[in-house]
C-alpha cells in the first residue's frame, strides 16, 4: 500500500508527460509553425522596392545568359575544332554534362529534401519517409522505361522496313540477273548476282537504320533533358520572383546567370547532335531561355498570393524538384556521360578520355561551388 502511494506522483508525472507528448504530436500533425504560410517581414534584407529592382534586372540578364549558353554549341559548327566529331567538342560536352550532373545532385535534390522535410509540413508522413529520394528514383526509372520503349518501337518499325527494302532489292536484281543469265545461258550467275544484291541492299538498309536509331535516341535525350531543366528553371524563377529578401536575390542573380549559361551549353550540344531543323531548334532554344524569366515574372505577379513556405507550395515544389532531379541524374549519367565514355571516340584515345574526365569534374565542381548561392 505504501509502495502504491509512493508511486502515485510518478504515475501522475508519467500521465502528464504522455498527455504533453500527445498534445505536441497532435500540434505537429495539425498546426504549422506561426511563420509558415506567410512572408517574412522586417529586417535589413527585406525591401520590396530593392527586390523589385533586382528582379527586373535579373529577367533580361538571365535571358541573355540562357540564349548565349544554348546557342554557343549550335553556332560552333562553323569552327572546325568545335564540330561534333572533333575531340574538343567531346571535352566541352563532358564539361556541360558535369554541369547537368552537378545541378541535379547539388541544387535540385537538396532543395527537394529541404522542402519536403520543412517544419511547416506535418511531421507525419513527410519527416518519416524520404519522399524526395523516392520520387527521384521513380523519375529515373520512368525515364529509363520511356527511353527503352521508344527505342523498341522504332527498332521494330525499322526491322519491318528493312525486310521490305531487302525483299524489293532481291526482286529487282533477281529479275535483272535472270534476264541476263538467260541471255548468256548461265543460271548460276543469276543466283550469285541475286544473293550479292540482297546482301548489299540489306547492309545499306541496316546502316541507315543504325543512323536513324542513333538520331532518335539523341532526340529523346533532348526532349527528356529539356523537360527536366524546364521544370527546375520555372520552380527557381517562381521562388525568386515571390521573394522579397534582397540578401538572397542579389547573389542568386549572378549564380543563375552562370548556371543557365553552362546548363544551356549542355543542352545545346545535345540539340546539335539531334539533327533538328531550324524551326524545332528555335522552339527548344526559346523554351529553355524563357522558363526562368517566366518563373520570375510569375512570382512577381503572385507575390501577394504565393508563399514558398505554405504547405501546399512546399509539397508541390518539393515533388517537382525531386522528379526533375531524377530526370537530370539519369540523363547526365546514362545518356550523356556513359554513352560518350563507353563510345569508340573516347575508348580509342586515352588522352581525350582523361581530358573529358577532368572536364566532368570541373563542371560538377563548379556547380557544387555555386550551390552556396543558388
Amino acid at each position: 500500500m505504501m509502495m502504491s502511494s509512493s508511486q502515485t506522483p510518478l504515475r501522475i508525472a508519467f500521465v502528464f508527460l504522455v498527455i504533453l507528448a500527445a498534445t505536441d504530436a497532435h500540434s505537429d500533425h495539425r498546426t504549422p509553425p506561426p511563420a509558415c504560410g506567410g512572408a517574412a517581414v522586417g529586417g535589413e534584407c527585406h525591401s520590396v522596392a530593392r527586390a523589385l529592382r533586382l528582379k527586373l534586372i535579373a529577367i533580361p540578364a538571365i535571358l541573355a545568359a540562357s540564349v548565349a549558353g544554348v546557342c554557343l554549341p549550335l553556332f560552333a559548327r562553323s569552327v572546325p575544332a568545335l564540330r561534333p566529331d572533333g575531340g574538343l567538342f567531346a571535352v566541352v560536352k563532358a564539361f556541360a554534362s558535369g554541369v547537368i550532373l552537378g545541378t541535379g545532385y547539388m541544387h535540385v535534390l537538396p532543395d527537394s529534401f529541404n522542402d519536403l522535410t520543412s517544419p511547416c509540413l506535418p511531421r507525419k508522413p513527410w519527416s518519416e519517409f524520404p519522399f524526395a529520394a523516392f520520387v527521384a528514383m521513380l523519375a529515373a526509372v520512368f525515364t529509363l522505361m520511356v527511353d527503352s520503349l521508344m527505342l523498341t518501337f522504332h527498332t521494330r518499325g525499322s526491322k519491318g522496313r528493312a525486310s521490305s527494302a531487302a525483299a524489293a532489292a532481291v526482286a529487282h536484281h533477281g529479275d535483272h540477273g535472270h534476264c541476263h543469265a538467260h541471255a548468256l545461258g548461265q543460271a548460276d550467275v543469276a543466283a550469285l548476282s541475286t544473293t550479292e544484291a540482297a546482301d548489299q541492299g540489306s547492309g545499306d538498309v541496316e546502316a541507315g537504320n543504325t543512323t536513324k536509331a542513333q538520331l532518335l535516341r539523341n532526340r529523346v535525350i533532348v526532349q527528356v533533358l529539356e523537360m527536366g531543366i524546364v521544370v527546375h528553371s520555372v520552380v527557381i524563377g517562381l521562388g525568386m520572383g515571390a521573394s522579397q529578401n534582397v540578401c538572397t536575390i542579389r547573389p542568386l542573380v549572378a549564380a543563375l546567370c552562370f548556371h543557365q549559361m553552362f546548363e544551356g551549353m549542355g543542352l545545346g550540344g545535345c540539340i546539335l547532335q539531334a539533327g533538328y531543323g531550324g524551326r524545332t531548334r528555335s522552339a527548344l532554344v526559346f523554351f529553355f531561355s524563357t522558363t526562368t524569366p517566366f518563373g520570375i515574372a510569375l512570382g512577381l505577379a503572385l507575390t501577394r498570393v504565393y508563399s514558398d513556405s505554405s504547405p501546399t507550395a512546399l509539397v508541390v515544389v518539393g515533388l517537382l524538384n525531386a522528379a526533375s532531379a531524377g530526370l537530370l541524374h539519369y540523363m547526365a549519367l546514362v545518356e550523356l556521360l556513359a554513352a560518350d565514355f563507353m563510345g569508340p571516340k573516347l575508348q580509342g584515345n586515352v588522352r581525350l578520355q582523361l581530358a573529358a574526365s577532368l572536364a566532368v569534374l570541373l563542371g560538377a565542381g563548379g556547380m557544387s561551388v555555386m550551390a552556396k548561392w543558388a
